[in-house]
């Protein structure tokens, strides 16, 4: 791609500034925004047409006696002393982990990249020719089941350049893995519980204070998230029950991950087992590790977990109930209307249950095991109606069994009630989409492909390039307007909203009523939710089960 020369040239000069970040000659006609606090130096793609501005710190450092802490604003502590800083390279991810099946499946999973426990940063993405001084914002929360990602984990240059010119691109990194989400009692009481999202919130309210300098409207920020990201976004709806005004005005949850959240006693075991590891005794003495034994820390703790404290298909570290941030089962909040009053997106794939289901298994007897292990309060009577729900007799073998009630819990029944709950309780019903997606590979993620990527010509990622200009345009759209369809290419199908099909037009049976676009390979079609079904009533009516 064609960068601009002084983004070439300067790059060795700025090379030896990266470890302070300070910058004290600035290229001529370089881009520089000015934060009060301090300055960015960013660097200008010809080819993408954005700005690039990178590793923004959004909160101080995480560090020694703030782990486990509430996350601080930048502003509030900072050596910057209104210096001009290089925001031309990536920063270093937070810390990463991976579930221990995972490492059995994918072993290259576990390689290490550039890490840091300095990690709350983000990234801006601002076209070169904006529509206007004040462009809608969307703010990317990535996935990773809370123990991966980063800032590069859902590229935005794709979407900004199609944009022409009518959104920035923020994408943040929060801490993960034991970092972000280790619980118990000790750290409750000596700490917060769900650091990460607290992170969330904390680069969310950054954005407010400071997107204008961008050219970005504080007042139009969409908030986009898929998988662990898209549990994220319903976390950040329901965030302390809703009681103010929220730091965005839309939200888009692409196949939100609700996995099982540890109860108090689970969480007190996650956290003696991180102790035991380490031979500490108390929350203070994992606060003198390194960052780097931490790191392995977080790691030791999965491996000896599974498969009794964490079943195949979910993740040890993740959100907890704490009363404060996360007062209710993600669940009980939505049934009782305890999220934030704004325009909601949602989808999930088909088969989303695919990837987090072991192969292996090729009895009755092995899969009943591995769900006793998902679902550890459950007694006779709760699997006596799951398989009844779900006959083996229906599925061509047992391992697609598994993947459909797995997809069925942990994504596409959530989905559902987001998208009934939300119609009965923002103001504007209509407001509320969702899409079931049975195009690409179809499973956990399948959208990725058409949506996100550092190639703007879309020549690698998906074999269909058509679907992903289709998508990219809904995308664009309901961040601009709140609604998929004023921005949609010429002929995208129209996407109606989910409460619009109460005029009798979806054929009788499951999901009437309610209305999905469903994506497939060769059709884009209206069609009855299928996920309001007597399955997810099941899980629903057992969400203290499944979901502790």
């Amino acid at each position: 791609m064609k960068i601009s020369i002084y983004s070439l040239l300067g790059y060795a000069a700025l090379a030896a500034a990266q470890a302070t970040q300070t910058i004290s000659s600035i290229p001529s006609g370089a881009p520089v925004v000015d934060l009060g606090y301090a300055k960015y130096l960013g660097y200008v793609n010809d080819t993408s047409q954005i700005t690039y501005y990178r590793g923004i710190r959004y909160a101080q450092p995480p560090v020694d006696e703030l782990r486990w802490r509430k996350p601080r604003p930048i502003e509030a502590g900072n050596t910057f002393n209104g210096a001009t800083l290089n925001a031309t390279a990536h920063a270093p991810s937070c810390y990463q982990s991976a579930p221990y099946y995972v490492l059995l499946k994918f072993p290259g999973s576990g390689t290490p990249i550039p890490s840091s426990e300095d990690c709350l940063v983000l990234d801006v993405l601002v076209p070169n020719h904006p529509q206007s001084d004040r462009l809608p914002v969307v703010v990317q929360i990535h996935g990773g089941g809370y123990t991966q990602g980063n800032t590069e984990s859902y590229p935005g240059d794709r979407l900004t350049w199609s944009s022409n010119g009518s959104v920035i691109y923020v994408a943040i990194q929060y801490r993960l893995g034991i970092f972000g989400f280790l619980g118990g009692s000790q750290i409750a009481d000596n700490g917060v519980l769900n650091a990460g999202l607290l992170d969330q919130r904390a680069a969310l309210e950054w954005v407010q204070r400071n997107i204008a300098a961008f050219g970005g409207d504080p007042s139009r920020v969409t908030i986009w998230g898929g998988s662990a990201g898209g549990g994220s976004v319903t976390y950040q709806l329901t965030a302390g029950n809703a009681y103010d005004v929220p730091p965005f005005s839309a939200a888009i949850a692409e196949y939100p991950w609700w996995q099982p959240l540890l109860n108090q006693s689970q969480q007190d075991t996650q956290l003696f087992t991180a102790l035991r590891l380490s031979n500490c005794t108390s929350v203070a003495c994992l606060r003198s590790l390194s960052a780097v034994d931490l790191g392995t820390l977080g790691q030791q703790v999965q491996n000896v977990s599974y498969p009794e404290a964490q079943g195949y298909g979910s993740y040890y570290f993740g959100p907890v109930v704490d009363r404060e941030f996360v007062r209710d089962l993600p669940s009980q909040a939505f049934k009782k209307g305890n999220f934030y009053d704004v325009p909601i997106m949602l989808d999930r794939d088909a088969y989303e249950g695919f990837s987090f289901s072991n192969a292996s298994e090729t009895t009755q007897m092995e899969q009943v095991i591995d769900a006793q292990q998902i679902f550890p309060y459950a007694g006779p009577a709760f699997f006596s109606r799951l398989y009844q729900l779900y006959p083996r007799e229906a599925f061509n073998s047992t391992f697609y069994q598994r993947v459909q009630w797995f997809g069925d819990f942990i994504i596409n029944c959530p989905t559902a009630l987001i998208a009934s709950r939300a119609v009965d309780s923002v103001s504007n019903s209509s407001a509320v989409f969702k899409l079931t997606f049975a195009a690409g590979t179809e499973t956990h993620a399948a959208t990725g492909a058409f949506l996100a990527s550092r190639d703007i010509a879309w020549s690698a990622g998906n074999n269909n390039a058509t679907l992903a200009q289709i998508m990219t345009s809904y995308w664009t759209s309901f961040i601009t307007t709140h609604d998929p369809n004023p921005g949609r290419v010429e002929g995208a199908p129209f996407w109606p909203s989910y409460a619009s099909g109460g005029n009798g037009s979806i054929a009788e049976g499951e999901g009437v009523g309610f209305q999905t676009l469903g994506v497939k390979y060769s059709e884009i079609v209206v069609e009855g939710d299928p996920d309001v079904s007597a399955r997810c009533d099941f899980f629903s009516s057992n969400e203290y089960v499944v979901r502790n």
